[in-house]
Parts: C-alpha cells; structure tokens; sequence
C-alpha cells in the first residue's frame, strides 16, 4: 500500500533538468525567430547555415535530454552543470557568427548564470562566473564582425570631383548609422524584455517553490508531532494492557470459583449473570492481548493477504460482536473487481470497527447506519455515514488530526489513531458532516494490486 519515495534531491534534480528542457526550448525558439528576422527580415549578411548548424546542434541536445528523463537513472548536479554549459558553448558560437561582443544581445550570458545560480550550489555558480566573462572576453577579439550595418564614412576627396555622389554616399551613411543604431536599440530594448520576462517567471516559480516547501515542511512536522503522539500512546496501551492482565487474570479465577460455588441448577439468574461477567471479562483479556501485541508488530507480521470481499466481512462479523443490536445498512457497488487483495492488518481492522462503533453510538437506533464500499484493483473507498448530530462545529477543521478529551463530545483517542493508522497505511480520510444530517467517515486506500505494493510492506 505504501509508495515508493524518492529522495528529496533526487526529485529536485530532475525537476531542474525538466525546467532545463523546456528553457532550451524557448531559446531555441528565440533563435529561430532571431535568425528568420535578421536574415530575411533585415536582409543582413549573416552566415545562416553555420547558424542553422548551431541550432540543430542545439536541438540534438535536448532531444537527448528528454530521453534522458524517460529513464531511472537518478539526475545529478554535475549533470545539470554540463547541460548548462553546453547552451553557454552554443551561445558563444552564436554570438561569434554574429560580431561578438558588439552583438546587442549579447547580455544572454546572464541568463545561464541566473539558472545556475537558482538550481545548483553556490560553488557551480562562481563556476559558470568564471566560463561566462572567459567566452565573453574572449568574444571581444575573436568574432566575425556584422556585415552591411557598421557605419561607412565616404571618401572626402569625392566632393571634388563629384559633388552629387558625395552627398548619395553621405545620405547613405547617415541611413546606414540610423539603421545600425535602430538595431541596437532593438537588440538592447529585445534583450530588457526577454531578460525581464525570464527573471519575473523565474521569481515566480523560485516563490511558489518556496511555498510548496514551506508547505511540506509543516506537513512533516505536523505528522512527526501526530506519530510522537501515537507512539507515546501505544506505549500507554502496551503498559496498561500489562498492568491489568494480572488483575483481570484473578478476576478470571473469582469468576470461575463462584460459577462453581453457585450451580446455575440452584441459582439460574445469578449462574447467568456470571457467565455474562465472564464473556466480557474475555473480551477485556482478548482486547488487551491485541493492544500488547500490536504496539510493537511491524505491518508485514500483523496480518495476512486476503480477498478484499472476506475481509470486508471479516470486519463487520467482528463489529457485529460489540455492537449486535445496531443496526447496519450494507450498500456495496455491483461493479467492484471481485479478484481484489489487501493485507489483513491488524491495526487497520481495530480501525475500522472503531468508526463503526463511534457512528453506532452517535446515531439513533431506528436509523443505524450506512456502510458504503467500493473498489477496483488498485483502490478501495469506504464511506461510513451515521445520521446523529454530526462532528461539532467547532472541532470540525481538525477532528481525527488530534486528540479530543472531552468524551462528552463522543470522540476521544480513538478517532485520532484511526486517523494516524490510515495515514501511515498510505491512505487517506476525509471526516465531515453530511448534509442532510449526521458525520461522514470517507476511508481510501491502495489496494495489493497496484504497482507501488511491489515494495517490502513491512517498509511502512
């Protein structure tokens, strides 16, 4: 029943990989367009197919890369490190097919460290630091300059000779200037934008991670709190179920002395009412002993793999023994898988029968209550609905989430543990008041049939 968890890190890693997929896509994309607009747009002179070169590259790389995150094999820092430095390699080619570091978006190198930075430690950021301002430096006096855009001055002794193609040529260095500068201006405003766009979505993400994590800290720290108290609480039943066996032992031997002494042939009523002190007396005995033996059984010793029907039965005829005057609507879905397994376990069955109990109590006899069961082979889900006067409205939002003193309130302890049971199991419960009346006890759980029950069940 219980899943599989992979470390922390290792989800982290391949979250950043998957992020790193789809950010070269983008820059891929980014390029295309880049590439499409200078050469047929601007009708620039760049050398394409060695640009093309670069971006099919580029593609190669992270069609790589998403095979790479259909397998298993765990994702690590040093991986992601290189894939970010072969888009730094694959920018710096692009920037020197392109004039180099008089190319106006050539702030695209923040970019890489940005992302390093957010994804891995400090270390790989100095790192990338470090290759980013080499290529860059290097960039300054190894580039092929921009052709057509550069501004030309004509030649002065042209005035002389022929003053009209002087100023042709000098109308056509001042279009030449406007143009160069109006591309600078939108290299420099394109790369404000994009560089803008990237670092608010990146806030964005980095936030909501951060909440997603603060999230699952304070469910972590929720459910070690609610364990410590399931512990100290089984330590309780443990030590109680072991100071009262001797106690109820010489019960036992009184009972059985004075059944003796009092044949039910001379005292029929009073030979009866020790019987009935002695059945309940059992009970105690036998309660007891589950509680001993259950505080320290792993999952895997507790319980057999049964068919779900029989166990199902198994824990009503159970229930049926404390509570064999209450009334029991049994509503099961005609479409449920009947080759279905779960693993008997003794807790989950004192679970059960605990909510039984608590909704027979809670609702009025004429009514009873309502048992609806469904499942296929990888989940069950029981719902449990009595038609009293529902959780209170104050205890709502947490009950079962910690334990109630009041008994007035018909709760207590054992609606707690049955919610710590569920929840350790893998499973999940959802307690609320109905609508039309009374409290909903709503249980699901994976089945032995699904995929994550190949794990060690004892691992739970």
């Amino acid at each position: 029943m219980l899943t599989h968890i992979s470390p922390k890190s290792q989800i982290s890693d391949r979250q950043n990989l998957k992020w790193l997929f789809i950010l070269r896509n983008l820059m891929m994309l980014s390029e295309i367009i880049l590439i499409v607009l200078s050469v047929y747009g601007l009708h620039i002179n760049l050398p394409e197919q060695q640009l093309w070169l670069v971006v099919i590259s580029t593609g190669a790389v992270n069609l790589y890369t998403s095979m790479r995150l259909q397998t298993d094999v765990p994702v690590t820092e040093l991986e992601i490190f290189s894939q970010i430095s072969i888009d730094v390699f694959a920018i710096a080619v692009l920037l020197y097919l392109t004039g180099g570091a008089s190319n106006p978006i050539t702030w695209v190198f923040l970019l890489p460290l940005i992302i390093t930075a957010i994804m891995l430690p400090q270390d790989y950021a100095w790192y990338m630091v470090i290759l980013t301002t080499s290529l860059y430096t290097m960039l300054i006096a190894f580039n092929i300059p921009l052709p057509s855009i550069e501004p030309h001055m004509p030649d002065p002794q042209m005035q002389i000779s022929d003053m009209e193609s002087y100023r042709m040529l000098q109308n056509a260095h001042v279009m030449h200037d406007k143009s160069y500068f109006s591309l600078h201006m939108f290299g420099m405003w394109f790369g404000f934008v994009f560089s803008a766009g990237l670092v608010a979505f990146f806030v964005v993400e980095l936030a909501r991670t951060l909440r997603d994590q603060e999230r699952s800290l304070a469910e972590a720290r929720e459910n070690a709190l609610r364990d410590e108290r399931v512990v100290a609480l089984g330590t309780l039943a443990a030590s109680a179920a072991h100071d009262m066996g001797t106690p109820l032992g010489t019960i036992m031997i009184v009972a059985h002395e004075l059944e003796q002494e009092y044949p039910s042939h001379r005292y029929p009523d009073l030979h009866e009412k020790m019987l009935i002190m002695q059945q309940q007396i059992n009970r105690c005995k036998e309660a007891l002993s589950v509680m001993s033996a259950s505080a320290g059984e792993m999952r895997a010793e507790s319980g057999g793999v049964i068919l779900l029907t029989d166990y199902i039965d198994d824990v009503i005829n159970q229930w049926r023994t404390h509570k064999p005057g209450a009334k029991l609507n049994f509503f099961i879905d005609p479409n449920v898988a009947k080759d279905a397994k779960i693993i008997a376990e003794r807790t989950l069955t004192h679970s059960l029968i605990n909510v039984l109990n608590n909704a027979a109590e809670a609702s009025p006899i004429e009514l009873g209550i309502e048992f609806h069961a469904t499942w296929n082979l990888d989940y069950m889900t029981l719902k449990i609905r009595d038609f009293g006067p529902g959780f209170p409205s104050e205890i709502v939002e947490f009950v079962g989430k910690q334990p109630v003193v009041s008994k007035k309130r018909g709760l207590g302890v054992g609606l707690f543990l049955t919610y710590s049971t569920i929840n350790r199991l893998g499973g999940k419960i959802n307690l609320y008041n109905s609508d039309s009346g009374g409290a909903c006890v709503e249980i699901t759980l994976a089945l032995l049939n699904t995929e994550t029950n190949n794990d060690n069940p004892g691992n739970g």
